[in-house]
């Protein structure tokens, strides 16, 4: 993902001291290495959703618990993005894919293996390093394997890998926790990836970057502590409040960090973020539309999964099974727009496309205590359609207003982007929803006869079983009468606060749209929009 990759990613002729990586055949072994690898890598990011109830349960985890399992992999994954590819290009690709494979698969066991709710957040923590040397890397070996139109032809069947393992991870993902159990979620990686690892060893072939610099380790440093601060307090404030000491802090903190990274970035004479980047409307304009992406409707994804499953009783395969017609829509537009993007002005797909994410999400709203699933089908199919317009000109959209010799710092800057997204707008909405799950769940069981007395035999409990997810056996110590009371002032409580949250993913999206159609223009392009992106753009 530097500088220094992306020239020879985007060039036809081998360059550096490395030895071509197609010779003797060995092409097709590191296209079949690099699809195993990204798919395990992004089979993850999608596949842990609907598990996320089933761990809640046997760990007796936290609302907070939950969003740090999802955010430990993002943070990492984000955090190192940019300095796997500048190690990659120092030491060796095949050397830091086979490390990076290593790192995945064995923190894959770890969280498989985990005995309680930290062991198995740092483990993610581990599979996002392994994953982000895996994410920088793999484009960079088939660019470097393949020429010509077999280099098409190579990234053609690897976009078809990516897009087939974000569609099938909410199916995967609940049919193993169903059939099986969650941790056959993370176990399921141990065969793809010593398989990879096995082929990497015996057929890919090593490359370099002559130009090769050395990774940007201030900059790192402070990049990834200003981040892991700034999410950290936005999760604390879930149960402490804003003006906590300790979040007040992390905020301030993180805050001072950025500012302090803006400042080593701006002075260096090689940053791992280019600032001058930003100063191109069309490249700021595609990272806030990344972020928006992220940010609404895949940040959203955890609570519809909540939403299935704790409120309409769905298993982790129904659950699954009703979200494939999100992804059912992604993969329907997603090849319509691969094809306009070479075609017509990018703005026309990525503002459009978040402008239907932003409809998508309102068609969503509305729900109450009697909604049932059929609810969501409009508004995911419109989501999932929008998706698909976005994730292949947002690609181009990245590395097209750059040099060759910039495009792999400034599309791992968008893929950066993207994760940042993940991670803030997964903290932002948890911070929301622990608040409105209770006021909304109070307004309901005042409206309710019972609703004093439930509210006088719960106690001071009610709040915490309320925002931690324990609603159910609470109500399981209670009479009949004021236990079905409860659950559906809960459910009344948890829809209203879905709708909260959809409407705020609704603002986000559609502000993304907007940066994306005023500010992308296709006068800023220097490379051909339809041309092959040199780093992957699709991991959600």
């Amino acid at each position: 993902m530097s500088t220094r990759l992306s020239a020879e990613t985007q060039a036809d002729s081998p360059s550096g001291n490395h030895q071509h990586a197609g010779a003797g055949g060995s092409k097709w072994w590191t296209l079949t290495a690099v699809c195993l690898g990204t798919f395990m890598l992004l089979l993850d990011i999608t596949i842990v959703n609907v598990a996320l109830p089933d761990i809640q349960s046997a760990f007796k985890s936290s609302f907070s618990d939950l969003q740090w399992v999802i955010d430990a992999y993002a943070l990492t994954l984000a955090a190192l993005l940019l300095t796997a590819g500048s190690l990659a290009d120092l030491y060796g690709r095949r050397r830091l894919y086979i490390i990076g494979l290593t790192i995945f698969t064995l923190a894959s066991a770890l969280c498989g293996g985990a005995q309680s709710t930290l062991m198995l957040q740092l483990s993610r923590g581990l599979q996002g390093v392994g994953g982000a040397i895996m994410f920088s890397v793999s484009l960079a070996l088939l660019a470097d394997a393949f020429r010509g139109r077999e280099r098409g032809v190579a990234f053609g069947v690897w976009g078809a890998i990516t897009g087939l393992a974000v569609a099938i991870g909410p199916l995967l993902g609940g049919a193993l926790t169903t059939g099986l159990s969650w941790r056959w979620i993370f176990f399921v990686n141990l065969p793809l990836g010593v398989l990879a690892a096995v082929i990497c060893v015996l057929k890919v072939t090593e490359s370099r970057s002559p130009q090769a610099r050395r990774p940007d380790w201030p900059g790192f440093a402070l990049f990834t502590v200003a981040l892991s601060s700034l999410v950290y307090g936005l999760i604390e404030s879930n149960l402490e409040s804003f003006s906590s000491g300790r979040v007040l802090g992390c905020l301030i903190a993180a805050g001072v960090l950025l500012i302090a990274f803006v400042a080593v970035e701006a002075r260096g004479q090689h940053p791992m973020f280019d600032l001058a980047l930003f100063r191109l409307p069309t490249f700021s304009g595609g990272s806030l539309a990344a972020f928006s992406l992220s940010a609404s409707i895949f940040s959203l994804l955890l609570y519809l999964v909540l939403y299935l499953q704790d409120v309409l009783h769905y298993s982790a395969l129904g659950t699954g099974v009703r979200l494939l017609v999100l992804s059912g829509g992604t993969l329907a537009t997603s090849a319509v727009a691969g094809r306009l993007s070479s075609r017509v002005p990018v703005r026309y797909l990525i503002g459009p496309g978040l402008l239907l994410v932003g409809v998508g999400l309102l068609l969503m709203r509305g729900l109450d205590a009697n909604s049932t699933w059929t609810h969501l089908i409009a508004g995911l199919i419109v989501c999932g359609a929008g998706v698909g317009m976005i994730n292949p000109p947002l690609a181009s959209t990245a590395v097209g207003v750059v040099p060759p010799r910039e495009a792999g710092m400034a599309s791992g800057i968008n893929s950066t982007f993207r994760q940042v997204g993940i991670a803030t707008g997964i903290a932002v909405l948890g911070a929301i929803f622990q608040s409105q799950i209770v006021t909304h769940t109070r307004a309901a069981l005042q409206a309710n006869r019972l609703g004093p007395a439930i509210v006088h035999a719960t106690g001071p409990i009610l709040n915490a079983a309320l925002s931690g997810g324990g609603i159910r056996p609470l109500a399981a110590h209670l009479s009949p009468h004021m236990s079905s009371g409860l659950i559906n002032a809960y459910k009344s409580g948890f829809s209203s606060t879905m709708n909260h949250l959809m409407l705020i993913s609704t603002f986000v999206a559609l502000v993304g749209a907007f940066m994306g159609f005023f500010m992308v223009r296709q006068r800023d392009f220097v490379i051909p929009t339809g041309a092959p992106a040199p780093v992957a753009a699709h991991a959600a």
